[in-house]
């Protein structure tokens, strides 16, 4: 057993996971047992997709946050770490800055990962919670902040992948900036999805998709929403299949209220109020697109709590 720490740094949020991992001798998969698992919104991506480089308030609160994570790995004695940037680390021109906080306070050489990366760290994440049936065809959908990901697998891993950049964080900026957001400017973002989804098309065969499952923290909020939870409640979200016509209800509900009425709602994290419409709204023309595409065949989303940090921490090693 193994005892290693993940930090997923994205667009929106840096989340760590400090797990054991048991390594089977033989044809089983490898068990995590989590130890620590946080996150937290620093939106390292604050006003990227429009200058180009990463502001330097956002870089503070994201190296602050990771030199407490640093702090925990150390308490918990981790012997081997792996930290990933994913869409706003790639975009930022003055990137090298981060790259080199990162390195002093952790010790180990953060990593700028693809976009295929990014989907396959993804997939392995989440199917090694929600195992995949022999003959299904899985697509899930990591909508992050700066970047979606498409990624159709099998029980043998992925067969093809895109990633995106369409996020909740890139849209909103980008488009959603009335409160809440007006039909012109909702138009103006649906365009943007429509044209990601038409460009993933030419990679990845959506319309042979049996399921498929939605990661990441847009996806499990509009899923804690459509379940009306008293609380954020991963045990509830995980694994909830919902129809798309309750997951579309949903996400219209939110994206159709103002940001006071977002951040009264009980499982709502402060850091996502200003940015979960326009996650909704990704979410809800991906949903429309693939019934379409599927002529019905898939109706319905599953939502998984395990994803890209996952994937990352089962790489170690």
């Amino acid at each position: 057993m193994t005892r290693v720490a993940a930090i997923d740094c994205g667009t929106n949020s840096i989340r760590l996971l400090i797990a054991d991992i048991e390594r089977s001798d033989g044809a089983g998969s490898p068990v995590l047992t989590d130890i620590v698992r946080e996150m937290r919104v620093v939106r390292l991506g604050q006003g990227v997709d429009a200058t180009g480089e990463f502001a330097a308030d956002a870089l503070e609160r994201t190296l602050a946050a990771t030199a407490d994570y640093a702090e925990q790995i150390r308490q918990h004695g981790a012997t081997a770490i792996r930290f990933v940037a994913t869409s706003a680390t790639r975009d930022a021109r003055n990137r090298n800055i981060f790259i080199d906080g990162v390195r002093e306070l952790l010790g180990v050489e953060p990593e700028v990962i693809s976009g295929d990366e990014e989907a396959a760290l993804s997939f392995a994440g989440a199917s090694s919670v929600l195992p995949i049936a022999a003959g299904d065809q899985v697509l899930v959908v990591d909508l992050g902040g700066g970047s979606t990901e498409f990624v159709l697998g099998t029980a043998a891993g992925v067969t093809a992948a895109l990633s995106v950049d369409v996020g909740c964080v890139r849209m909103t900026e980008r488009h959603l900036r009335s409160d809440p957001p007006t039909q012109e400017e909702i138009a103006a973002a649906e365009a943007d999805v429509d044209a990601a989804i038409d460009a993933a098309l030419q990679v990845v065969p959506l319309a042979d998709a049996t399921a498929v499952v939605g990661v990441a923290g847009s996806i499990t909020t509009i899923t804690a929403h459509a379940l009306k939870l008293p609380e954020y409640d991963p045990s509830a979200i995980h694994g909830a299949e919902l129809s798309i016509n309750e997951l579309r209800a949903a996400a219209d509900d939110l994206l159709a209220r103002t940001r006071p009425e977002r951040a009264s709602l009980p499982y709502m994290h402060p850091g996502r109020v200003d940015v979960i419409g326009a996650g909704a709204l990704v979410w809800r023309r991906i949903l429309e697109r693939l019934a379409g595409l599927t002529q019905g065949r898939i109706d319905s989303a599953t939502a998984s709590e395990h994803d890209i940090l996952d994937g990352i921490a089962l790489s170690i090693g």
